[in-house]
């Protein structure tokens, strides 16, 4: 669905078609924003539950959307932060440290009987998780969502030689646990 986002914007901030407007952001955004909330929480209720929570913080501050960034941009920032918040509850609610993350989405993708990969794609992501939060971001955002460094500079408010870095150590050390599993 092509959009114009200049229009849904000003939709958006007009109150008599905020709700029709809404309706066509969700459409628009809601498989891209699963999925990047997906590989981040790696279960698919939690994924609901995160998506269900983006889009009311989307809904309840959309009249106050400044467009400094474009809405797709702003719209994956929510998911991005509402994800990571949802973890980092989830270990502390479970008594895992917040640095033993990839122990506990490792038992989460294990646990998560909507996975359908293969054993390459299992040993993939469970490669991916070993990660820190930041890496496997940066990872999942260029690798499977193809995007572009600036793009991802937008959206997680660092520069493009973090950035660069970033997926450069991900991949040598994805590499490596491949490698030795």
């Amino acid at each position: 669905m092509d959009i114009d986002e200049s229009d849904l914007i000003s939709d958006l901030k007009d109150e008599t078609r905020r709700a029709m407007a809404f309706h066509i952001l969700v459409k628009s955004y809601q498989e891209r924003l699963y999925w990047h909330v997906r590989k981040i929480v790696v279960n698919h209720d939690d994924t609901d539950d995160v998506l269900q929570n983006v889009f009311l913080k989307v809904w309840k501050n959309v009249a106050n959307f400044r467009a400094d960034s474009s809405l797709f941009t702003w719209l994956y920032r929510i998911a991005t932060n509402e994800a990571l918040s949802f973890i980092n509850e989830r270990k502390r609610k479970s008594h895992h440290l917040l640095d033993e993350g990839s122990e506990f989405l490792l038992s989460t993708l294990e646990a998560d009987e909507y996975f359908e990969g293969d054993q390459a794609q299992m040993k993939l992501q469970k490669a991916i998780l070993t990660l820190p939060d930041k890496q496997r971001l940066v990872f999942n955002m260029k690798y499977f969502d193809e995007m572009k460094y600036h793009e991802m500079a937008e959206i997680l408010e660092t520069s493009v030689g973090a950035l660069k870095a970033s997926y450069h150590h991900a991949v040598k050390k994805i590499e490596a646990y491949i490698e030795h599993n």
